[in-house]
């Protein structure tokens, strides 16, 4: 994980069930000992992220209606401290924090999670968008209970990423997305099985690992199709973005994305990768 990120040593699950009680309800035994809880359980899930961000965050309030994603709190952890060290490139190798910093959260959904993120660690402020008049909501409250200096923004167009978010007089110094990345519903559930697979879970999925619903986890054309249509789009907004980023899950988008982003004369881009424990993560960065 990165040097910043305060979950690089494991999960003190015992100190968490202090912090949220019901989640030592989940707790459960490995073959060699180790006490773990059952990453195919939904609940067991969000209890281990509420009590991440109680305990690290400074978190008082938060919770998800059944359908909406569960976010592991580690792994986008990361994404925000690696945006940092991207940031502090161009500025002299020190990482900007406070509010003049400005961030766009891209679909941030109803777990708000790249704000709560963002605001504990560097103090950031943030413009959260979604199309989910209900995550809308519900995100809403997270930042009110909170008191997080987040606004969120209802996007009324399916067909827009940017537009009718980002308005003329606004500037943004860096945008992030976590998209959607598989193509069909029928698709994320066979993600999941693999999932499962690679834990040692051999039950049937009845629903997915860390939840989700359309559009959290699908859309048509997935991953590949979304971030084109973001890069294309990004072009109207050249003036008001510092650099524009998103997670993308599939290696294999990347030379596609990569040509994308040439045949629309971006100045520069990188792909900045990411690890946590064995899984292998990435974003692209774009500016012009």
């Amino acid at each position: 994980m990165h040097p910043r990120n305060k979950h690089a040593n494991g999960y003190d699950l015992a100190g968490l069930s202090v912090i949220v009680p019901e989640l030592a309800n989940y707790l459960v035994k490995k073959p060699n000992d180790q006490t773990t809880i059952d990453f195919s359980d939904a609940q067991a899930v969000l209890l281990l992220n509420k009590a991440l961000l109680f305990k690290h965050y400074g978190i008082k309030y938060w919770d998800l209606p059944p359908q909406f994603l569960c976010p592991p709190v580690p792994g986008r952890a990361d994404y925000i401290h690696a945006l940092a060290d991207l940031l502090a490139d161009e500025n002299e190798g020190e990482i900007p924090t406070g509010k003049k910093i400005k961030c766009l959260d891209i679909g941030t959904g109803a777990n708000l999670i790249y704000p709560i993120l963002g605001h504990a660690e560097y103090k950031w402020r943030f413009v959260g968008s979604d199309i989910n008049p209900i995550a809308v909501k519900v995100a809403e409250n997270i930042a009110r209970a909170n008191k997080l200096a987040v606004k969120i923004k209802h996007q009324a167009d399916s067909n827009s990423i940017f537009q009718g978010v980002i308005t003329k007089d606004s500037y943004f110094d860096i945008t992030m997305c976590n998209p959607p990345f598989h193509a069909s519903e029928q698709a994320a559930q066979q993600g999941t099985q693999r999932k499962w697979k690679n834990l040692g879970i051999t039950k049937t999925a009845k629903q997915l690992n860390f939840g989700g619903h359309a559009p959290e986890l699908w859309c048509d054309g997935g991953e590949l199709a979304f971030i084109t249509n973001m890069i294309k789009e990004s072009t109207q907004f050249k003036e008001q973005v510092g650099w524009f980023t998103t997670l993308v899950s599939k290696k294999d988008n990347l030379p596609a994305l990569t040509k994308c982003l040439k045949q629309q004369n971006v100045k520069n881009h990188k792909v900045v990768n990411m690890l946590q424990g064995n899984k292998q993560s990435r974003f692209i960065a774009w500016q012009f």
